[in-house]
């Protein structure tokens, strides 16, 4: 029998009595994660060229890779699990031609589509989720960026979210800031501003033609330099090689985001990238890993998509992330949130701040400087979660695979419905 902490070294040990000699190296990849762990946990950094490498693992040695990468979670997050909640202040109707998104200029995906929430309304979902456990509610508006009323109207929500929970951070994620509009967002109470770099810069013009990738940077840096702290990630399965993945995750690292989240492609049917299915499980596993080696003291956060691609291994995935969204997304369906909680349990992690686990830090941003009414739409059933298909073994960690048999589940509670949320 394998131990985990042969897995962990890197070697197989023998039970007693067994006929052979008592370890018995495991034959190295071209890269040896297990060295490079060691080096990262002394300091240095992962090469390109490392990370490119690490990507190409093989199915059968990703599990190596995995372990090697946990001890780097472990050492900056130790067994817990921070846990995140959205709240979708606004959906749909978007001007932007974002080729993935089921909100984008024209699309046929049908989604739910509602204008602002009211404050009450909105501080009522975020407080199902703070109830579930959420350290941080994320709160999302579609468009291509506020408006000054806009800004003034999240400040009035945040402003009372805070009221009645005053523990909690508050990430907004309001699209393309202006100048000025992030130190507005602060001086309300908002913790972190999230604008996701999505793909690289060499990827970027397949994927939208309405914004640049450098307006998404410099988003990015108006939250840094108004004292929030910033949230940025990427969008995996879009079509992008396995070098221009690499290309993404250092220029993640170089943003120095504090937390980065990783979504897995949805695609939506009415959107272009409707049957797009590019992700194995263990692909999944390795991308995260590697997201965990390139940026070892960051929050790497498990997001849209992981249900219908990581499938079973969600759990797995929670040795190299540390955080995750809790219940649904903007659109789509997620795991039940009480299921979300009993993987946690079950996996051996804790809830960051909660049965007595360790109290959720300062906000980052610190060290850088009564349920809703009823609205138009209802719920409708939504499809059921795929199945799990067997994945075919590949080098490579975007190699096409099969497709689940069903699209996203389209969300059809909570926020803009009146039916209880998923929290």
């Amino acid at each position: 029998m394998t131990s985990l902490g042969a897995l962990w070294t890197g070697t197989a040990r023998i039970e007693d009595g067994d006929d052979v000699t008592p370890e018995a190296p495991i034959a190295p990849h071209m890269t040896d994660p297990e060295l490079l762990a060691d080096r990262l946990l002394g300091g240095g950094r992962l090469t390109e060229h490392e990370c490119l490498e690490l990507l190409r693992t093989p199915d059968d040695a990703t599990v190596r890779l995995v372990a090697a990468a946990s001890r780097l979670r472990r050492q900056h997050f130790g067994a817990t699990v921070k846990v995140n909640y959205l709240v979708s202040l606004k959906t749909g109707l978007c001007p932007e031609d974002c080729t993935y998104c089921s909100q984008r200029l024209g699309t046929g995906a049908e989604i739910l589509k509602y204008t602002w929430l009211k404050p009450e309304e909105a501080v009522a979902q975020a407080s199902h989720g703070i109830a579930a456990g959420a350290r941080r509610v994320c709160l999302v508006a579609s468009g291509t960026g506020p408006t000054d009323r806009d800004v003034d109207r999240v400040g009035r929500i945040v402003t009372r979210l805070k009221s009645d929970h005053p523990d909690v951070e508050v990430c907004a994620c309001l699209g393309l800031l202006k100048e000025g509009q992030a130190e507005r967002l602060g001086s309300c109470g908002v913790d972190a501003y999230n604008h996701n770099l999505n793909t690289a810069r060499s990827h970027y013009p397949e994927i939208c033609s309405t914004h640049t990738y450098d307006d998404r940077v410099d988003t990015v840096g108006r939250a840094v330099d108004a004292g929030l702290s910033p949230c940025s990630g990427l969008i995996v399965g879009m079509g992008e090689s396995d070098e221009q993945l690499v290309e993404a995750l250092a220029a993640l690292r170089d943003l120095d985001a504090d937390s980065v989240p990783v979504n897995f492609l949805m695609p939506f049917d009415g959107t272009p990238l409707e049957g797009t299915w590019n992700l194995t499980p263990l692909a999944c596993l390795r991308i995260l890993a590697v997201a965990r080696m390139m940026c070892p003291d960051k929050e790497i956060r498990i997001a849209a998509g992981r249900e219908m691609h990581l499938r079973s291994l969600q759990p797995l995935a929670l040795e190299v992330a540390n955080s995750l969204f809790l219940g649904d997304y903007l659109t789509s369906e997620g795991q039940g949130a009480a299921d979300d909680l009993t993987m946690i349990r079950d996996a051996g992690f804790t809830v960051l701040g909660a049965d007595g686990s360790p109290a959720s830090p300062a906000s980052p941003a610190a060290d850088r400087s009564t349920a809703p009414a009823p609205r138009a739409e209802t719920a409708r059933p939504a499809t059921s979660p795929p199945p799990t298909p067997s994945a075919a073994p590949t080098d490579s960690a975007t190699a096409p695979a099969s497709a689940p048999a069903a699209t996203p589940a389209i969300r059809r509670r909570g926020a803009g419905t009146d039916v209880a949320p998923n929290a």
